[in-house]
């Protein structure tokens, strides 16, 4: 990986969407190479792959937690009692 692959990693990571021949004016590079590049980059699992960020605000979504509890019981009444409390 050069600073070729890392200019277009950074331009991916803060919007997945441009358009190659766009990324590929700002580094430099023909449309083609550029393309080939991320191509590369997603065969090699570098980029894992192309998601959306979401606006929790706007989806009326609050925090999402996920909670690992470890006991030693497990029957129906530990877990009647953790639902109560």
């Amino acid at each position: 990986m050069d600073k070729l692959d890392r200019a277009i990693l950074q331009i991916l990571q803060t919007d997945c969407t441009r358009p190659v021949a766009e990324i590929a004016d700002q580094i430099g590079l023909g449309s083609t190479a550029c393309w080939r590049r991320i191509q590369k980059l997603e065969e090699s699992g570098i980029i894992r792959a192309r998601v959306a960020l979401l606006d929790g605000h706007k989806l009326n979504v609050g925090v999402v937690v996920f909670v690992s509890i470890k006991t030693t019981q497990h029957n129906a009444h530990w877990l009647a009692q953790f639902h109560a409390a």
